[in-house]
């Protein structure tokens, strides 16, 4: 329907127009059911809102959005910081959304692309299904993603089975057998779940070295130093103490140290710490950690964002950074 306005939105949908409005702004307040019927609406008549369509076309630049849960944790921060710098002294302007549930997720992936507020979407560690794939093609609007692959878009991923077993493999050549693993639990269902895949390689290269790894020796918490703390005090305090543990982060594996030195115990001659990510406060601390490229992750997904953007017919490209161990003082 050329030039629909939200009038015809809304008598299509059988909702008022304020209801078009909310599920344009991504407003928590709608249901499911109405959404979707706004939404199969929109994407019928062909609808772009009024005022959206004037600010694009008063915009000299472009305006790169990121979608991404726990903004907060340091990892996201030097993740978005290699946005922010491959962006700068670009004509981008970044805009970021928060995360954090489910219901939000879905929100933004279905009123972004509609709306027309953005040029490109970077998503970062937000898994999403093949409705929201086909709204963002449908739309148009160029998507990277970080953590995650969904057809038919570039994406940037790091093997984390494989740091888990990277981790483990240090640890033995460095001759310890009682080795424990500090990570996260109540982990929600719009993210993805690198600690529990770090876990698991972890537990199959000391499995395959014929080391078990005991339930007692695993602490999971909710994300964060003090309950990493706390979980590496219980696992201290074992009748066997594990002489080495691994962090799923370096964030954690602070707590993790505190624990140590609370107790009196020498790092690494007492126990081992070994963590995951190589943040920047890793270097200043001496931690013996799994360096994924965060910063370079965030760059290079401007990188390719761009490149779709000046030329869409270029083909996805899925980048597969490699992990390395950056030995320390805490191994």
């Amino acid at each position: 329907m050329p030039h629909a306005t939200v009038y015809d939105v809304a008598n299509k949908a059988e909702v008022s127009i304020s209801t078009v409005s909310r599920v344009l702004n991504a407003h928590g307040s709608v249901s499911e059911g109405t959404r979707a019927r706004v939404l199969s609406a929109i994407d019928e008549l062909g609808f772009v809102p009024k005022a959206e369509a004037a600010a694009l076309a008063r915009r000299a630049g472009s305006r790169i959005g990121v979608l991404a849960p726990f903004f907060t944790y340091p990892s996201f921060v030097e993740r978005l910081r290699g946005v922010a710098n491959a962006l700068s002294g670009s004509r981008c302007e970044l805009v970021i959304y928060n995360v954090d549930s489910s219901a939000r997720r879905d929100d933004y992936l279905a009123s972004l692309p509609v709306a027309r507020r953005l040029d490109g979407l970077i998503v970062m560690a937000l898994p999403f299904d093949q409705v929201a794939a086909r709204r963002l093609v449908a739309h148009h609007l160029e998507t990277v993603l970080i953590e995650f692959s969904e057809e038919p878009f570039s994406s940037i991923r790091i093997d984390d089975r494989a740091g888990g077993r990277l981790a483990a493999e240090h640890l033995l050549e460095k001759g310890h057998r009682r080795c424990a693993f500090v990570g996260d639990c109540d982990l929600p269902d719009y993210a993805v779940r690198t600690s529990d895949w770090r876990l698991e390689g972890f537990r199959q290269a000391l499995q395959a070295a014929g080391v078990e790894l005991p339930e007692a020796y695993i602490a999971l918490a909710p994300h964060s130093r003090e309950n990493a703390r706390l979980s590496a005090h219980s696992l201290m305090e074992l009748p066997d103490p594990p002489t080495a543990i691994f962090v799923a982060s370096d964030h954690q594996a602070v707590g993790v140290l505190k624990a140590a030195r609370e107790r009196g115990l020498v790092v690494p001659r007492d126990v081992a710490v070994l963590g995951f990510d190589d943040l920047d406060i890793a270097n200043y601390i001496g931690l013996t950690t799994i360096r994924q490229p965060l910063e370079e992750s965030g760059r290079v997904a401007v990188e390719l964002l761009l490149a779709r953007l000046a030329d869409p017919s270029r083909p996805a490209q899925r980048v597969r950074f490699p992990l390395t161990l950056v030995a320390r003082e805490t191994v």
